[in-house]
């Protein structure tokens, strides 16, 4: 268990650059641009959150663009992620890529810009289009996302700003050690999509058990274990009353015994694509 595990929704971590992020954001993948989307960013900021996460290839920029202008909290106190997609890859598209990301939602920075994939052959001409987007002040800390060890290790051979985030595919069942390790040695921060499996970790017995000791679902488990582990996470949902069972987390801590537990589990089983087959 890690000492800096948070007990506030809105608590943050610092991130490279001196750059607070809050440790549970919302995440906005396959979330249907148009009301679903306002709604659940709506739902979500009514609930507390303070981190929403989004990508040019959800589709649903301007949904969440909306939301966040029709709230009541100020932009500044709103952390605000997006993500290059994988044909926007290069030099000058990323720059474009980046300058409709901003239109469609509606500010003129970003908090976290990403590279949403390792494309071979292109993430190092993004990566120094996203180093200038920074040294500007368009982006107030850059990353990248499903990137492993090896693709971080090239991408800071000639870097000359460190990712400050990697999201990654994180959960009980694929829990990435080697990447876990090297992210912390470079102070590099783990942040988690699907974390809780799209809902799976429902039906795992270990998180059960654990859960009924708490009175916590396996979700709520699932994720108080990755943030006590130093990683941010963010689910998402449509669903109003799972955005707010997500972020009612804080009011408990997993002992040492249910953490080993949990970790051994890993399967090294993905749900979504592997980072070194990057063909879409």
């Amino acid at each position: 268990m890690t000492a800096e595990a948070p007990f506030d929704l809105q608590d943050t971590v610092t991130i490279r650059g001196n750059i607070e992020m809050p440790w549970m954001g919302f995440g906005t993948y396959k979330i249907k641009d148009g009301s679903e989307v306002v709604d659940s960013v709506k739902w979500a900021i009514e609930a507390g959150y303070r981190s929403i996460d989004t990508a040019a290839l959800y589709q649903n920029e301007e949904g969440v663009g909306k939301a966040l202008k029709d709230s009541s909290i100020s932009r500044g106190d709103i952390f605000l992620t997006s993500k290059v997609w994988n044909s926007d890859q290069g030099f000058d598209q990323t720059i474009k890529a980046f300058n409709t990301s901003l239109e469609k939602l509606g500010t003129d920075y970003l908090d976290l810009y990403l590279i949403h994939w390792p494309v071979v052959g292109k993430y190092k001409e993004t990566w120094h289009a996203m180093e200038n987007l920074h040294k500007e002040g368009k982006i107030r800390a850059i990353g990248v996302s499903n990137f492993l060890v090896h693709h971080l290790q090239d991408l800071m051979s000639y870097a000359s700003v460190v990712p400050a985030v990697n999201q990654v595919e994180f959960h009980p069942y694929l829990q990435q050690p080697e990447l876990q390790v090297f992210c912390r040695k470079n102070e590099i921060r783990l942040e988690a999509w699907s974390p809780i499996m799209k809902g799976k970790v429902s039906n795992i017995k270990e998180l059960i058990e654990i859960g009924k000791k708490y009175g916590k679902t396996p979700a709520q488990v699932t994720l108080r274990w990755e943030q006590q582990k130093g990683i941010v996470v963010i689910p998402k949902s449509v669903h109003r009353e799972r955005i707010l069972e997500n972020a009612d987390i804080f009011d408990f801590n997993l002992v040492e015994e249910e953490i080993k537990k949990i970790d051994s589990l890993d399967k090294h089983e993905r749900l979504g694509p592997d980072p070194d087959h990057v063909d879409f």
